[in-house]
């Protein structure tokens, strides 16, 4: 990642920051608009809570790009845990759709192609953490 991309994630970053509620639940909406089946995954879950979750984890990332090797074991074991809830290789995109649409929507004129290239890598190097993690999981499972 160059340091105009993670220059880019932490301006955007900021304008989210002050809307991380509201963003968060945007994105919940837009991930079960996309796949009505993944509310099941929340079925038990205190949405406000698991809204603070993302906001905290998606900071965690940003705090971190500067060392986001640092992050793969976090990330891994986070990658993990998610094959408990049901979470399947798929979602992953569908994720990072509903991520990309909600800052999209979020940013409004600040969203730019440079900024969707960003987060894009961003999300790519999260979940390709978390999808080792996962098959590493599935691994010892089988």
């Amino acid at each position: 990642m160059t340091p105009a991309q993670k220059e880019t994630l932490r301006e955007t970053w900021g304008k989210v920051v002050p809307i991380a509620d509201t963003a968060a639940a945007m994105f919940y909406d837009r991930l079960f608009e996309i796949d009505p089946t993944l509310r099941r995954l929340f079925g038990g879950t205190d949405m406000a809570g698991q809204r603070e979750k993302l906001v905290e984890a998606l900071s965690l990332v940003l705090e971190n790009l500067d060392d986001l090797e640092a992050l793969v074991p976090t990330l891994e074991d986070l990658g993990c845990r998610h094959v408990a809830y049901g979470v399947k290789t798929g979602h992953y995109e569908t994720v990072g759709e509903a991520l990309l649409w909600t800052l999209e929507q979020g940013l409004g004129e600040t969203w730019s192609p440079t900024a969707a290239d960003a987060w894009a890598l961003a999300y790519g190097f999260v979940a390709g953490a978390m999808q080792r993690g996962a098959a590493t999981a599935n691994a010892i499972a089988a």
